[in-house]
């Protein structure tokens, strides 16, 4: 093990009976960084590795060691290239606690670490952060990355000393201060060495466990976000490369020739479309789905009273709300919106364009986008004594904001129709538990933490369950009220993605789509439309009974609710329309 660096003391010149060392040499403190982060970083990458079938027996723990040889010298080439003076240690204490954090997550929830999940996390607002914040997650940062960078920060590093000593006397010479300053070439060349042969070693381990290192990556893609810290910074700089352009880009207008349909000549009553965009709320956990507890007792009384066109089988855009969020209001799709660097307007735009008064409500993280060119609300700073507190509301609020919302809406759109957005905060996790009053807490015990990983699994789940009664309970207020309105009216719900409750150890979401459980892909999907809505769009009630049975996916909402408000345009497509097909000649 090296020697610690002996300090002089304070003010006191060195002596002949007390030699002066003048720190760590750079490639030294680099091989220790990359050491930490390579042990301590990665736990959440060891044990998943152990885990593996394929890593057993004696074979296995050579893998493993292989493995490890490799992420230490990739991490050892690229902080070699960073050993300068004045930017080394910055650059190492972020990346400490860039593996500590991604480590914590790793571990409690079974994330992983990749673009999209970044960009989620860039847009985590105050109050999610304030969910995810446990004294877990403190320990975590303290011993994995406080106290190294402590220590790492407080040690004097000797940047002109050569890679190697020639003298015959090198344990002497160690202690003796280096004689010169490198030039910043002489600088280069040995930081370059280093990293060369640091990448020669990890290249040496790839080759010497190459068979079974092939398979694992071809089987289990996965892991390869679980590497700390080089998944966040990929990550960052994939979005980096594919945000900068995209966002110096021209809004591309779509609709242009979007018109109100057929339906609003002589019309007597107002069109009026409120659209529940879900959060977190998985389609398994819904008995209108099969599930065995009575998470959702109105809505399962409004589909037997057949006033409600339940879809069975529903396809989220992506597995967070960022991704999917602006992929559902999006006119492309699913696979256009993610192949395509184009900025476009998206359905509200459409709406608006029409003629139509256009609102959105936001009781989350914001709109990611798609509201920036419609009135909208946020209920944040909402002082309501019922339902807000520390900064957060229970979704009623959407509720009770919505008239007066209304009322500031264009008076003159609103003679024509008005589409509504309630963004949820639904069942928004880990803190599952704020996501509903006490008057709607049937399943007990619940999980009163946000640490689910310190709960029971049915813990979890009941505090799960006990936010989906509540979205019911909403849904159906929210129904209630426009009944009672003189307007042939509908509500859609749909959720943005799904969730995983601790199903083979995963929890929460945003998993990469292709490797994500189906519990975070598949989505409900609720519609309740009014008698004179039916009429005014000349539904077949027969027809609607048979679309549950149905394949569906995010990509359908767009053409769904243009249909809805009946505004034609050449983006609308009549297949992409659920309700195109039981409508009448």
């Amino acid at each position: 093990m090296l020697p610690f660096p002996r300090n002089t003391s304070a003010g006191l010149p060195p002596t002949a009976s007390q030699p002066t060392r003048r720190g760590w040499a750079a490639w030294q403190v680099v091989a220790l960084v990359a050491s930490w982060l390579t042990v301590a970083g990665n736990l959440p990458l060891w044990q998943q590795l152990w885990a593996l079938p394929e890593v057993n027996g004696l074979r296995g723990l050579a893998f493993v060691a292989g493995f490890g040889v490799l992420v230490w010298g990739v991490l050892a080439a690229l902080l070699s290239l960073l050993a300068w003076p004045g930017v080394f240690k910055p650059v190492a204490v972020v990346s400490l606690f860039s593996a500590a954090s991604a480590s914590h997550f790793m571990q409690a929830y079974s994330a992983v670490i990749d673009p999209t999940m970044m960009l989620n996390v860039l847009h985590t607002d105050a109050r999610e952060v304030k969910d995810l914040l446990s004294v877990g997650f403190v320990w975590t940062l303290l011993w994995q990355a406080a106290l190294p960078a402590w220590w790492l920060w407080r040690q004097p590093i000797d940047w002109n000393r050569p890679l190697v000593l020639r003298t015959a006397n090198a344990h002497k010479a160690a202690d003796q201060p280096t004689r010169g300053k490198l030039s910043a070439a002489r600088l280069i060349g040995r930081n370059l060495l280093v990293s060369a042969l640091s990448v020669m070693l990890a290249l040496g381990a790839v080759l010497a466990v190459f068979q079974d290192f092939a398979s694992v990556m071809r089987n289990h893609k996965q892991v390869r976000y679980l590497i700390n810290p080089l998944n966040s910074f990929y990550a960052l700089g994939r979005i980096a490369v594919s945000s900068a352009p995209h966002a110096s880009k021209p809004l591309l207008p779509i609709g242009e020739d979007a018109r109100l349909g057929p339906t609003y000549t002589g019309q007597t009553k107002p069109l009026l479309l409120v659209l529940v965009l879900g959060e977190t709320a998985r389609a398994a956990n819904f008995p209108l789905n099969g599930y065995a507890r009575d998470t959702t007792p109105h809505l399962q009384a409004l589909h037997k009273a057949g006033e409600l066109v339940w879809l069975n089988t529903v396809w989220s855009c992506g597995t967070n709300t960022q991704a999917s969020v602006p992929c559902m209001f999006s006119h492309l799709g699913k696979t256009g919106h993610e192949a395509s660097d184009d900025r476009h307007e998206n359905l509200l735009d459409v709406l608006q364009r029409a003629g139509l008064a256009v609102t959105w409500l936001d009781n989350q993280s914001g709109c990611k986008g798609v509201c920036d060119r419609v009135p909208s609300i946020d209920t944040r700073e909402t002082t309501d004594p019922a339902l807000c507190q520390g900064g957060e509301c229970l979704d009623g609020i959407l509720i009770k904001r919505l008239p007066a919302q209304l009322a500031s809406l264009n008076a003159q759109a609103r003679q024509n129709g008005t589409v509504v957005v309630f963004h949820q905060m639904g069942s928004h996790g880990p803190a599952y538990f704020k996501r509903s009053p006490a008057s709607h807490k049937p399943f007990q015990p619940e999980c009163a933490q946000n640490a689910l990983q310190q709960c029971s699994r049915d813990e979890v789940v009941n505090a799960y369950d006990n936010s989906l009664r509540y979205t019911d309970q909403m849904l159906a207020d929210t129904i209630a009220w426009l009944k009672q309105q003189d307007a042939a009216t509908g509500l859609v719900y749909l959720s943005d993605h799904g969730e995983s409750l601790g199903e083979n150890n995963l929890y929460l979401h945003g998993l990469p789509y292709a490797l994500a459980p189906d519990t975070q892909k598949r989505v409900p999907w609720a519609n309740w439309l009014s008698p004179a809505l039916r009429q005014r769009l000349k539904l077949d009630t027969p027809c609607l009974t048979t679309l549950g049975q149905q394949t569906w996916s995010h990509d359908n909402l767009f053409h769904t609710m243009l249909g809805l408000a009946d505004v034609q345009t050449s983006v609308h497509k009549a297949d992409g329309d659920i309700f195109s097909r039981c409508r009448k000649p």
